[in-house]
């Protein structure tokens, strides 16, 4: 039996600001904060700067009571969003919607179905980040032209009624995005 209790997670808010510029700046012979810091190591400038922005944690998971499996929906929070895959209300987001996620390093390890994509993921596994991401590409819109996004996808949750949630069940969004 499929529960409608919402799973909500916000990765981080990605802000284009001063780790990025850092990383721009770097020497060759640097290697950059991610591929040589552990998740708990990182400032809190360059934790918010690993979400690539794709809005894939935002969308509802659906919990099965008995088995614990998780489905994906293809809806979204009320404060997200869908053109700029980002929260519309960031900073006061856990105060508005009580079960939003603030990501930590430990819920990084401990959450199944954070997805496949997720930098912070990524970096956790050692698989680097993908070509993609917003650090690599220098760019916000590769996130978008990779398909990793949730951009053009995805409802919000305000547009769903109650009753049709199960209908919304999809598997994309714990897919992984390819490197290539």
């Amino acid at each position: 039996m499929v529960t409608n209790r919402f799973a909500r997670a916000a990765c981080g808010g990605m802000v284009l600001t001063e780790a990025h510029s850092a990383v721009a700046a770097m020497h060759d012979s640097e290697r950059p904060f991610w591929e040589t810091k552990q998740l708990d190591e990182m400032t809190a400038k360059e934790w918010e700067s690993l979400c690539d922005g794709c809005g894939r944690c935002c969308v509802h998971k659906l919990e099965d009571e008995d088995s614990g499996e998780i489905a994906y929906t293809d809806i979204v929070c009320f404060l997200f969003d869908c053109d700029s895959c980002r929260c519309g209300d960031y900073a006061n987001r856990t105060r508005r919607v009580p079960d939003c996620l603030q990501l930590t390093p430990e819920l990084v390890r401990s959450l199944p179905w954070l997805p496949q994509s997720c930098a912070y993921r990524r970096i956790e596994e050692g698989r680097g980040l993908a070509w993609w991401h917003p650090l690599v590409s220098g760019s916000r819109d590769t996130v978008h032209a990779a398909g990793a996004s949730v951009r053009g996808r995805v409802i919000l949750e305000q547009h769903v009624h109650p009753a049709m949630v199960d209908e919304r069940i999809t598997d994309w969004p714990g897919e992984d995005v390819p490197d290539q």
